[in-house]
């Protein structure tokens, strides 16, 4: 599998397909496989990248900050290094907040980002519980502290029982460094300030169970696209691909090719 290293950190990805770009960023602890249904649609007609983000997947872990600016600034440079001219980035929950992050900072470099599930806009009541979770990721029982918390918010009762396992544990085998600094990443992060500045378009999907952030988004963010996945759980890019690659080219066919 091809990587490129950056300042020492070996970042791998996967390509596909041939045409105008797409950059597919994976969230919390996962990895770039977690867009398998997105690569192979979109890699008909498109050159689709899926990376692995540092700390995550095949990529190294080293010990270190991980901030949401820092993944945009890897996929910013993998971008340049790939010669991807105005990709389309998609990201899923956490990647979701990168590629908003990389709009916000490099205005000049998306064509548009579509947010899946995107790990923003979160209420001001769930600051105690998050740092909860950070203690107990840095806890010796860390990866069940992962275990129990993703399978507590992530899934549905319809979710497939053998896809939530395989999820599961994946999540859990992510180093507990990267999973407690990443997870404090996303709570730094300045999400609406970078929702008042983005200028590319944007096509934000929500997923069950959710946090209702429809409203806040579109003050920041008028223009924003949004939909809505039916009887899926967080991780609706492997549940239901077909409706999120079904708005995903509505929203490339209406917002971006028009």
């Amino acid at each position: 599998m091809p990587h490129l290293t950056r300042d020492g950190v070996r970042l791998y990805y996967e390509e596909a397909g041939s045409g105008p770009p797409m950059i597919f960023v994976h969230g919390w602890t996962c990895d770039r496989s977690h867009f398998a249904p997105q690569v192979a649609h979109f890699s008909a007609t498109h050159r689709c990248i899926a990376v692995d983000l540092r700390g995550h997947g095949a990529s190294d872990k080293p010990e270190q900050e991980y901030t949401i600016r820092g993944f945009a600034d890897d996929v910013a440079w993998l971008c340049g290094e790939l010669g991807l001219v105005k990709p389309v980035v998609v990201g899923h929950s956490m990647g979701g907040a990168t590629a908003l992050a990389l709009a916000a900072a490099r205005p000049d470099l998306p064509r548009a980002i579509v947010m899946l599930d995107p790990a923003i806009l979160f209420p001001a009541e769930l600051q105690p519980l998050i740092t909860q979770l950070i203690a107990g990721f840095r806890s010796p029982d860390g990866a069940n502290v992962v275990r129990q918390f993703a399978a507590g918010q992530f899934f549905t009762a319809t979710s497939d029982p053998a896809l939530k396992e395989r999820l599961l544990d994946a999540m859990c085998r992510t180093p507990m460094h990267v999973v407690a600094s990443a997870f404090e990443g996303i709570a730094a992060f300045d999400d609406e300030a970078a929702l008042r500045s983005v200028r590319a378009p944007v096509l934000y999907v929500e997923a069950d169970p959710q946090i209702d952030r429809v409203g806040r988004l579109r003050e920041l963010c008028p223009d924003v696209v949004t939909g809505k996945t039916a009887a899926s759980g967080h991780f609706h890019q492997l549940e239901v691909p077909d409706q999120v690659n079904a708005m995903i080219e509505r929203f490339l066919a209406v917002s971006v090719l028009a």
